[in-house]
């Protein structure tokens, strides 16, 4: 093979010499560190062109969690069209925890966007979605009822469990903690009237939108979309979705660029949708978020497992079970991201 430098020297007189091809970078956690300034003017030159051209609307409409997601999604929207156009809606219910509704007023005010409170509970009582929830846990829990609490977990990828395999927490009130693993029938079933809360929010949600002639704004980021971490017609509806092409890193580099508050930022990503407290690694991911950008990415890219080992701590071998997991996760909710499926002409 002749050596880049003689291809060079070889060139005609006169003539600028040739580059050296480029080899390929080492995948590294610099990766996912952004221009955030560019960031910012590139999503709300997006969203400008996407609400006002494409969707001909006057604003946006979001959900306000106390999360930096939701966070971060207001304060573009914000950039995008000033906070009299934007308006922020805090939708408790009776499993949410007192912080989140304060972070999210928080954020509201300091953003000065409007904001409104509706609390969804008196509606999931009138469809008994927790009565719902309450039956099918007594059916491996008998004695479930007032004074307890609950959360579903999935097992550890990492650990050699095999994916989707989910155990049910209670607590008793005397503070007594039991695992149990879930037939697929109740876990079902358990799911299922827990997702009537994040539709109950996106029916609110829309009805403000319609109201005001307002978009919609999602708010997941690029890993909860990619692994299918929404609910379909809840959270997973929406008209744009700003941040589905950050990484988790890259929400919080934009959010601390953008002033998001300190509290929020320190807050761990929490599902905030059980009585019990509930993180997105126990309910979803398995890894923590920064591990999980990681490998997402670093797949993503076609890094080895060597490479992603490096800048996770992880060894090898897991890294391989994460990839199996991740690619199981996209395969599994392929369904959530289809449109209506269409009798073709």
């Amino acid at each position: 093979m002749t050596p880049v430098l003689a291809l060079a020297s070889a060139a005609p007189p006169g003539a600028s010499p040739a580059a050296a091809p480029s080899l390929p970078q080492p995948f590294t956690a610099d990766a996912l560190r952004l221009d955030a300034a560019a960031a910012v003017a590139r999503i709300t030159e997006a969203l400008r062109r996407q609400v006002r051209g494409t969707l001909r609307k006057r604003g946006v409409v979001l959900g306000l969690s106390g999360g930096v997601d939701s966070s971060l999604c207001a304060a573009l929207a914000v950039h995008a069209f000033g906070p009299d156009r934007v308006l922020g809606l805090m939708m408790p219910e009776h499993d949410s925890e007192d912080e989140s509704l304060t972070l999210a007023r928080a954020v509201a005010d300091a953003l000065g966007i409007p904001r409104l409170v509706e609390d969804i509970g008196p509606a999931l009582e009138a469809m008994h979605g927790y009565a719902r929830r309450d039956e099918a846990i007594r059916g491996a829990v008998p004695d479930y009822g007032p004074g307890w609490t609950s959360k579903v977990v999935i097992a550890d990828p990492l650990d050699g469990a095999e994916y989707g395999i989910s155990s049910l927490v209670v607590r008793a009130p005397g503070g007594e903690t039991r695992k149990l693993r879930l037939r697929a029938e109740a876990y079902r079933a358990i799911i299922a009237a827990t997702n009537m809360k994040q539709r109950t929010r996106k029916q609110i949600e829309y009805y403000h939108a319609d109201r005001l002639n307002y978009a919609v704004v999602g708010t997941p980021n690029r890993l909860e979309y990619d692994q299918g971490f929404f609910v379909k017609n809840g959270d997973g509806a929406a008209d744009v979705k700003p941040i589905a092409h950050l990484y988790k890193t890259q929400v919080y580099q934009l959010a601390r660029h953008l002033g998001v508050p300190d509290a929020i930022l320190a807050r761990p990503p929490t599902t905030d949708t059980w009585s019990m407290p509930q993180t997105q690694e126990e309910f979803y991911f398995a890894l923590p978020w920064r591990t999980m950008d990681l490998c997402l990415a670093g797949l993503s890219a076609g890094a080895t497992h060597r490479e992603i080992a490096a800048c996770t701590g992880l060894a090898e071998d897991q890294v391989a079970e994460a990839a199996r997991d991740i690619a199981a996760k996209r395969k599994a909710t392929i369904p959530l991201h289809l449109p209506p499926l269409l009798v073709d002409d």
